[in-house]
C-alpha cells in the first residue's frame, strides 16, 4: 500500500470524500444556508448596538433621519419600521426587542444548522463504512492473506469516523465561520471602509503564519493511524490466541509486548496533537492583534477626523473582536482536515483495490461430466511459480485426494476452482466450459468447503449451520445436522438449536465444530465439495461420528481431498502427489505403494513419525 510520502493530494481526497456527501447535498445545503442567515443576524443584532447606546445615552433619536453613514442607513431599511423617531426609554425597549428577536432567530437557526450537519455526518459515516466494508468482502482472497485483520477493522471502523468530520460538520463549521467573518466584516464595511479594507490584509498575513504548523501535520496523522491500526492488531491476534499464551504462561510477555505498542501510539499521538494544538492559540493572538489594530486605527478616525461617532466607534469594536472567534474558527479547519484526510487515505487505499473478477454471465448448475485443469499455472509474486502447468481430470462422482509435502500447492490448486484466485495460464471447465463464464456467485454455490478449523460465529446453531440463508426451514437445519452426526450434542446444549455457541464456537470441543460445518455443507448440499484436512485427531468415538458424517457427506457428490495424514486418503478412487507445484505421481493407495515412488516415500515417512510418537 502507498505510504504517506506517496499520498494523494489534498484535494483529491478531498474531492473523493466529498462525493459520499453528494446524496445528502440538499440537506447540507440547507444547514448551510441556516448558518448563513444565522451569521447575518448575529452581525445585525451587533449593528443594533447603535441605536441601543443613543437610546441609553439619551443622544437623540435612535436613526437621525436618512442616517448619517451606511451603517444607520442598512438599519433604517431592515428595522426603520419599528424604530422611526423613538427615542429615550421607548426607544431602549423597542431596540432590546428587537435584539431578542434577532439572537433568539440566530441561534434557532444555528442549531438547525447544526442538527442538520449532524445527520448528514452520521449518514456519511454510515455509507464510509459500509462502503469499505462492502469492498472488502469483495476483495481476493490473497489481499487478506497479506494483510493484518487488526488494520483492516481499524480502516472500517476508527478510520471512517476520524475522516467523516473533513466534508460534514467541520466543514460546515467552517463555512459557517466564513459566513459570520463575512457578515461582521459587512458590518465593519458600512462602518468603516478604510477599516474593512485594512482587515482584508492583516486577516490573510494571519493565515500564512500557519502554514508552517499544518505542513507536516498530515504525514503525522497517518504513522498515527498506522500505530493505531498495529495496536488493533495485535489485540485481536492476543485475544484470538489466547489459549496459546495461557498454555504458554505468556500472559506477562504478550502484557508487555502490548504495553511497549501502546506507548509507541500514545507518545506519537501526544506529539502530533501538540503540533496541531498550536493552530489554535496561534490563530488567536494573531486574530487579536488584527482585532486591536483595528481598534487602534479606527480610535484615531474616531476621535481624529469624527467620521465615526462615539456609539459607532463602540458598535465597531465590539464587532471587530466579536470576529476573533469566526477568524480563530476558520484557521483550525486545516489542522482537522490534515487529521481526517490522512484517515481518508487509509479507507480509500482499499476501495482502489482491484475486487475479485465479476466474473461471466452463465449461471453454473452442476456437475455432470467433469472438472478439468488444463495446462494451468499460478504464482503469487513475479516469477515465483505456485503451479505449474497442471494438467488434471476430476470426473464426476470421484473421490480424489491431493497430498504431498506442505508448500507444494495442494490448497492453490483447490482455491483457483471457486475463483480465490484464477491462474496466470491455463484454464478450469467444468463440463467444458470454463469456469470464467460462470458468475462467480453461482459457481461457489455449487462448490462446498469443509475446512479443519470451521469457522463458527457468535451466532445461534441453527444461524451457524444456515449461514448465508437467512430463514431456513427448521425441519432442514435439523435433518442436516443429522446426517452431520450433530443432531444428539446440539439437543444438549442449553438452549439447543437455540444455542448462541459463542466467539469462534468457545463452547464446543474441535469435534463438535467440524459435525457443525459438516452440517453447513449437507443444508447447502453442492454436488461438489473440498475437504481441506478435515480430520484432526479426536477421541475414537467422535472420529467414528466424524467420519460418518463425511460418508454421508461424499455420498452422490464429487470429492476433493486435501490431505496431510495419508491414512485418511486410502479409499479414494485417485490420488495425485503434488510437489513444488507440479504433479509427480497418481494412482490409487494400492499402486502407488507398490511404484516405490514419491507416495511410499511420504507414507513411510508417516508410518516412522508415527511409530516413535507411540514408542
Amino acid at each position: 500500500m502507498p505510504t504517506a510520502s506517496t499520498s494523494p493530494s489534498e484535494a483529491s481526497t478531498f474531492r473523493r470524500l466529498f462525493r459520499f456527501v453528494l446524496p445528502y447535498r440538499w440537506i447540507f445545503l440547507a444547514g448551510l444556508l441556516l448558518g448563513v442567515v444565522g451569521a447575518a443576524l448575529d452581525a445585525f443584532s451587533l449593528l443594533l448596538m447603535i441605536p441601543f447606546l443613543r437610546s441609553l445615552f439619551g443622544m437623540g433619536p435612535l436613526l437621525p433621519d436618512g442616517g448619517r453613514n451606511a451603517a444607520e442607513r442598512l438599519i433604517d431599511g431592515i428595522a426603520g419600521g419599528w424604530l422611526g423617531g423613538a427615542e429615550g426609554l421607548q426607544g431602549l425597549r423597542v431596540v432590546c426587542l428587537l435584539v431578542l428577536a434577532a439572537i433568539v432567530l440566530k441561534n434557532v437557526c444555528m442549531y438547525g444548522s447544526k442538527i442538520l450537519a449532524i445527520r448528514v455526518q452520521e449518514y456519511l459515516e454510515r455509507d464510509l463504512r459500509d462502503a469499505v466494508h462492502g469492498h472488502l468482502q469483495r476483495l481476493p482472497l490473497a489481499f487478506f492473506e497479506r494483510q493484518k485483520a487488526g488494520q483492516m477493522m481499524a480502516r472500517v471502523l476508527a478510520d471512517t469516523t476520524e475522516a467523516k468530520p473533513v466534508v460534514t460538520d467541520a466543514l460546515a463549521q467552517a463555512v459557517r465561520n466564513v459566513a459570520t467573518t463575512a457578515a461582521y466584516l459587512a458590518a465593519l464595511l458600512v462602518l468603516s471602509v478604510q477599516l474593512t479594507l485594512l482587515s482584508l490584509v492583516l486577516v490573510p498575513l494571519m493565515l500564512l503564519f500557519l502554514r508552517p504548523i499544518l505542513r507536516q501535520l498530515r504525514a503525522r496523522f497517518r504513522r498515527v493511524f498506522d500505530d493505531k491500526g498495529e495496536l488493533i492488531a495485535m489485540l485481536q491476534e492476543t485475544v484470538n490466541g489466547i489459549r496459546l499464551v495461557k498454555s504458554s504462561a505468556a500472559e506477562t510477555f504478550e502484557d508487555d509486548r502490548f504495553r511497549k505498542r501502546s506507548n509507541a501510539y500514545a507518545r506519537r499521538r501526544v506529539r502530533t496533537v501538540a503540533t496541531a494544538q498550536l493552530a489554535s492559540p496561534v490563530s488567536e493572538v494573531l486574530a487579536s492583534l488584527v482585532a486591536l489594530a483595528l481598534v487602534w486605527v479606527g480610535a484615531g478616525l474616531a476621535l481624529a477626523d469624527g467620521s465615526l461617532g462615539p456609539e459607532q466607534f463602540l458598535a465597531f469594536v465590539t464587532i471587530a473582536l466579536r470576529a476573533i472567534s469566526p477568524i480563530k474558527g476558520i484557521s483550525q479547519y486545516p489542522t482537522i482536515a490534515q487529521s481526517g484526510l490522512a484517515a481518508a487515505d487509509r479507507f480509500l487505499e482499499i476501495l482502489d483495490r482491484r475486487s475479485e473478477p465479476a466474473g461471466g454471465s452463465r449461471r453454473a448448475g452442476g456437475l455432470s461430466e467433469a472438472i478439468r485443469y488444463e495446462g494451468v499455472s499460478f504464482e503469487y509474486e513475479a516469477e515465483r511459480p505456485v503451479l505449474r502447468d497442471i494438467d488434471l481430470t476430476i470426473r464426476r462422482g470421484e473421490v480424489v485426494a491431493l497430498v504431498g509435502p506442505s508448500g507444494g500447492g495442494k490448497s492453490t490448486l483447490v482455491d483457483l476452482l471457486p475463483r480465490f484466485g484464477d491462474p496466470i495460464s491455463g484454464r478450469i471447465t467444468i463440463d467444458g466450459t470454463d469456469i470464467r463464464e460462470f458468475t462467480v456467485a453461482s459457481l461457489r454455490r455449487m462448490i462446498g468447503l469443509v475446512s479443519q478449523e470451521t469457522t463458527l460465529f457468535h451466532a445461534t446453531v441453527t444461524a451457524n449451520i444456515a449461514y448465508g440463508d437467512s430463514a431456513p426451514p427448521a425441519a432442514d437445519v435439523e435433518a442436516a445436522a443429522r446426517a452431520a452426526r450433530a443432531h444428539d450434542f446440539i439437543v444438549d446444549l442449553p438452549g439447543g438449536y437455540e444455542t448462541v455457541l459463542g466467539d469462534r464456537g468457545v463452547r464446543l470441543s474441535g469435534g463438535q465444530r467440524q459435525r457443525i460445518g459438516i452440517a453447513r455443507a449437507v443444508l447447502r448440499d453442492p454436488p461438489t465439495q473440498i475437504l481441506d484436512e478435515a480430520t484432526s485427531a479426536h477421541d475414537a468415538a467422535s472420529e467414528r461420528l466424524r467420519q460418518e458424517a463425511l460418508d454421508d457427506l461424499f455420498r452422490n457428490r464429487t470429492v476433493i481431498v486435501i490431505a496431510h495424514r495419508l491414512s485418511t486418503v486410502r479409499g479414494a478412487d485417485r490420488i495425485f502427489v503434488i510437489e513444488e507445484g507440479r504433479i509427480v505421481d497418481e494412482g490409487r493407495h494400492e499402486e502407488l505403494i507398490e511404484r516405490r515412488g514419491p507416495y511410499r516415500r511420504l507414507f513411510s515417512l508417516q508410518l516412522e513419525s508415527a511409530s516413535s510418537g507411540t514408542s
